[in-house]
């Protein structure tokens, strides 16, 4: 391989950068087939990473027809019922309404090919789904959390049957709606979201009904508004965490199950790398993830077999689904090409 000097360096790194393009797409093309036999038992945790998002269709659709529905009878009998706690719970089931409807765009969205302008397609749109879902979310219980407070100074006679019934129709419908996400709870963020809405909901519903048993055998009236700051209290800690990882994914951000220091390792230990620069890791939507690097490698630059099994072990065993590799034999050149301020 010929080495680099300061008259062709750009020259030779393009041509790397074509073998290195050759070789990446290569390893696309043959990773199911390289990997077999390969021993990925690293005890990362990425086993079984899906590629793009399943079909949360039928249960978006389901989900939405029956909350929309039990949103407006739960509106109507908490208004005639006189109970925040009930429309409280109708405030943030319509929040969820709404959440699902974005949620499922997404899912969409996220199937659409690559264009020329969207080279990756539109898959980060179920970053901002989720972050949209936990910013609204927030919104949406900070008006709850006000009406109940009013009403905690002010507490008027609630109708605690009418609650107790429609409550309890809550917990049904919100649990089997919860159940139509929870296998991809812990794959996709989006639909995470999704399965914690629904959740939460089912929770808020039997904390309805408890209360308003309490209010039947007590009178003290002031527990339907206390039972709504704490329907606000369950949504913004069970948001918070949806909240940080949208951010952090919306802010390219390394996603939080994969180890940049385990990756690093991994790629320095390959035969012939001497170094690694410029390494980046980021979400490319909820449930894929991207990585570019420069290896300097003296010795020259390695055949194809050498990318196809990296970038295989780093999808089966880290779970990153898009890796570009750089191949370089200068690590002054290597980081002279880095960015200011590159890992």
């Amino acid at each position: 391989m010929q080495q680099l000097n300061p008259d062709t360096k750009h020259w030779g790194f393009g041509l790397y950068e074509n073998r290195m393009t050759h070789s990446h797409d290569t390893a696309h093309d043959h990773a199911d087939h390289q990997h077999q036999g390969h021993d990925h038992g690293h005890g990362h945790g990425h086993a079984g990473h899906v590629h793009a998002p399943a079909n949360f269709g039928p249960a978006f659709a389901i989900g939405i027809a029956l909350n929309t529905t039990f949103v407006i009878v739960e509106a109507i009998y908490g208004y005639t019922s006189n109970s925040t706690a009930l429309i409280a719970d109708a405030g943030h089931n319509l929040s969820d309404v709404l959440g699902l409807v974005v949620a499922w765009i997404a899912v969409v969205l996220s199937k659409r090919p690559p264009s020329a302008r969207y080279t990756y397609g539109l898959r980060g749109s179920s970053i901002l789904a989720a972050l949209f879902n936990a910013v609204f979310l927030l919104i949406a219980v900070g008006a709850i959390g006000w009406q109940a407070v009013l009403r905690l100074f002010n507490p008027e006679p609630v109708g605690e049957m009418t609650v107790m019934i429609v409550a309890a129709i809550g917990i049904g419908i919100n649990g089997f709606t919860a159940l139509l996400f929870a296998s991809g709870r812990k794959s996709d963020l989006n639909i995470r979201g999704a399965y914690l809405h629904m959740a939460a909901d089912a929770a808020v519903s039997a904390g309805v009904v408890i209360a308003a048993l309490i209010i039947m055998f007590t009178g003290w009236v002031r527990l339907d508004a206390i039972t709504s700051l704490a329907i606000v209290a369950i949504i913004v800690w069970g948001t918070w965490g949806l909240l940080r990882d949208s951010t952090a994914m919306s802010l390219g951000a390394v996603p939080s199950d994969i180890d940049p220091v385990a990756v690093r390792e991994y790629l320095e230990q390959r035969p012939g790398v001497s170094q690694v620069c410029d390494l980046h890791i980021w979400p490319m939507s909820t449930t894929e993830s991207a990585l570019t690097c420069h290896l300097v490698m003296p010795a020259g630059h390695p055949d194809d077999a050498f990318l196809v099994q990296a970038t295989s072990h780093l999808k089966e065993t880290f779970g990153i689904q898009h890796t570009t590799i750089q191949i370089v034999t200068s690590a002054v050149t290597a980081c002279a090409l880095a960015p200011k301020g590159a890992v």
